[in-house]
């Protein structure tokens, strides 16, 4: 009997058949929920209760899946407590990326998105692709060797970076933003250089990415990601969807126009909300008004001793996030505001004055929408290009699992 079905996954060179569907649809639950009962995953994948073990046999042969007891049971029953199922963490692992303006940082996580290699390095990043891109292949040869993985267990590269990108051809919008990187397709070189896969988004986009996958976002279905640091973007998520736009601009609130009459932009525009709220915005205010240098990496022990000067530059800028964020919530009407990046440091010095203008500037159905901190703080963007891969485990692993250990 001819068993191949239509799947999304599926191409005309290679029909998915029903034990492939089945082990896909497995790792699909293992991966949303990261321990589930036989009779959970039945339930949740719609398969027959046989066809459930012979796909679990399989994985567990495998070395994908791996089957352990239940130690939170409870009762009086006596005999083999309930086993629980849950994916092999070294079965294979995914590489993540995060070139900011300022830094380059890697990372290894394994299937599960524990993050087994860390490291970042200082760059000035906007007009140096080259050097930028070296740095980035060396850090990922560095995970490679620290954590001793073999390089066909990994599924691939996710690169994250600060810049719009057109998520349809890879292609950056870097002019005024990253105007070295003009012309350059970062992902055909890292490409080129590593041997992997290699997928590309914006740092923003990334952020919410892993917030919804391993941070305050978890199961919300509308949220905004906004990333305050030296560049200011918002990676958005309507109804489960991830909103790109047209050519991948949508959620560049760093660039709307807050101050009319106000600095000039990297962008060419006047006043942008990155003129008035990114922390190095905030560091030229007090070295102008103090006449000696402030930096960004200042603000924090500015803000912890009380400095009135840094917590007014702080509030103005609040407020001026807080105006670019109503007339996202006005259009959008996200459930959930989650705030990364380096000004989150400023805790309730920044978060008070968004959320009272927030809520003058939205209708009072409107008051229901949450503004909370990243609780993975400066981490975000590199774990969400880590999850662009992880996000593919269960056909990857389902369809065209990776060599043993």
């Amino acid at each position: 009997m001819d068993t191949t079905l239509t799947d999304p996954y599926a191409t005309s060179e290679s029909p998915i058949n029903l034990r492939d569907l089945g082990r896909v649809r497995v790792l699909r639950a293992l991966t949303e929920k990261p321990q589930l009962s036989r009779a959970e995953l039945v339930r949740q994948t719609g398969l027959a209760r046989s066809t459930v073990g012979s796909v679990i046999f399989d994985l567990i042969s495998a070395g994908l899946v791996r089957e352990s007891a239940d130690a939170g049971a409870t009762g009086a029953r006596t005999g083999r407590p309930p086993q629980l199922l849950s994916l092999e963490p070294d079965a294979a692992y995914a590489l993540g990326l995060d070139v900011g303006h300022d830094h380059v940082r890697a990372i290894l996580t394994d299937v599960v998105g524990t993050t087994r290699w860390d490291q970042s390095e200082a760059l000035a990043v906007d007009g140096d692709p080259e050097r930028t891109l070296n740095t980035a292949v060396n850090l990922i040869d560095r995970a490679i060797e620290d954590v001793g993985v073999r390089r066909e267990k990994i599924l691939g590269l996710g690169l994250g970076i600060a810049s719009p990108v057109d998520m349809s051809n890879g292609q950056l919008h870097a002019e005024g933003i990253m105007p070295g990187w003009v012309g350059v397709r970062p992902t055909d070189e890292l490409a080129d250089r590593t041997g992997l896969t290699v997928r590309i988004i914006n740092d923003a986009n990334a952020g919410v990415l892993a917030e919804r996958r391993f941070g305050a976002a978890r199961g919300c279905a509308n949220v905004v990601y906004l990333r305050l640091s030296s560049g200011i973007g918002a990676g958005v998520v309507c109804d489960g969807r991830m909103l790109l736009g047209y050519s991948g601009l949508a959620g560049e609130l760093g660039h709307v126009i807050v101050d009319p009459t106000g600095t000039l932009c990297r962008c060419g525009n006047r006043g942008c909300l990155e003129t008035v709220a990114s922390p190095p915005a905030i560091a030229e205010l007090l070295t102008r008004s103090w006449g000696r240098p402030v930096s960004g990496a200042d603000l924090a022990d500015l803000l912890l001793a009380g400095d009135r000067g840094t917590l007014r530059a702080v509030e103005d800028a609040g407020n001026a996030v807080g105006r670019a964020l109503a007339a996202t919530v006005m259009v959008l009407n996200p459930e959930l505001i989650v705030v990364g990046g380096d000004l989150v440091t400023a805790g309730e010095a920044l978060f008070e004055p968004m959320r009272r203008t927030l809520s003058r500037n939205t209708m009072i159905s409107h008051t229901r929408t949450r503004i909370v901190p990243s609780t993975l703080g400066d981490s975000a963007g590199v774990r969400g290009a880590a999850t662009m891969v992880l996000d593919d485990v269960p056909e990857r692993l389902g369809l065209d699992p990776p060599p043993a250990t």
